[in-house]
């Protein structure tokens, strides 16, 4: 599935094993993709048609199907002022950075959890659907200024910065086994 908003050009993908994401992001992650028994490689995403007139980009991985589970939407990865010439975001950028980036908290840093270490909840946590195949939303923003964000910030921060500033908006389902 994807939403477009703006012109309508703008797209992005994300490599699919069967339908579903590959281990290596998720649940089933080899333990060398993992801290702590949780998926930290984060997966690539190609990024194509965005706005000339964009000045960076930011990226949300949220879980809608975790609200029966834990009450709210699970966020696994937030992401701004990526630069809006990039064409893909490698895999496992969360950690390596290779395309710069400003990330803030997953749901690993939030009171049911408590996770007070930034390598971990400031950065991409993979899928691990407790219950069924969870469909994990990427969201993709072209945005016409650069956000006033530092590191660790929160979903709502993004936001109320990006309020009033998208140019487009790309999204993709993407399945993760249980």
């Amino acid at each position: 599935m994807m939403i477009l908003r703006g012109d309508q050009s703008m797209q992005i993908k994300v490599p699919l094993n069967k339908g579903l994401l590959p281990d290596k992001y998720a649940k089933y992650a080899p333990s060398e993709y993992t801290v702590d028994g949780k998926p930290v490689v984060s997966f690539p995403i190609q990024i194509t048609g965005v706005p000339k007139d964009a000045q960076s980009l930011a990226l949300t991985v949220l879980d809608w199907d975790a609200v029966p589970v834990s009450g709210f939407p699970w966020i696994h990865w937030i992401a701004a002022n990526i630069a809006p010439d990039v064409l893909e975001i490698p895999e496992d950028n969360s950690r390596t950075l290779k395309v710069p980036m400003t990330q803030g908290r997953n749901s690993t840093a939030g009171g049911l959890v408590g996770n007070q270490d930034p390598n971990t909840a400031w950065r991409y946590n993979g899928p691990v659907p407790p219950d069924k195949v969870h469909n994990y939303h990427l969201s993709v923003f072209a945005l016409d200024r650069k956000l006033p964000l530092k590191d660790g910030f929160w979903l709502n921060e993004l936001q109320d910065q990006m309020r009033g500033h998208i140019l487009q908006t790309a999204e993709i389902v993407i399945p993760s086994q249980n």
